[in-house]
């Protein structure tokens, strides 16, 4: 069974993949985002991303292992 999507909304236009993996809890310093993408485990939109600076908007969806948020 699947985890449920969890919405995280932000305040302007986009956020940059880094700062969502922390906002979202998803890792606890931006080093630990660096390894979790080089190591191929961040997906953006079902697409393998390395790009920690890669803008977001609305209506992305990234998923961690077994944690999936979208972003509204």
């Amino acid at each position: 069974m699947t985890a449920p999507v969890r919405e995280i909304p932000i305040r302007g236009e986009m956020i940059r993949l880094g700062q969502l993996l922390k906002l979202a809890d998803l890792v606890e310093v931006g080093a630990d985002a660096k390894i979790l993408l080089e190591d191929g485990l961040v997906t953006v939109n079902g697409e393998t991303e390395q790009r920690r600076g890669r803008q977001l908007h609305r209506g992305d969806v990234v998923a961690v292992e077994d944690e999936t948020v979208r972003i509204v």
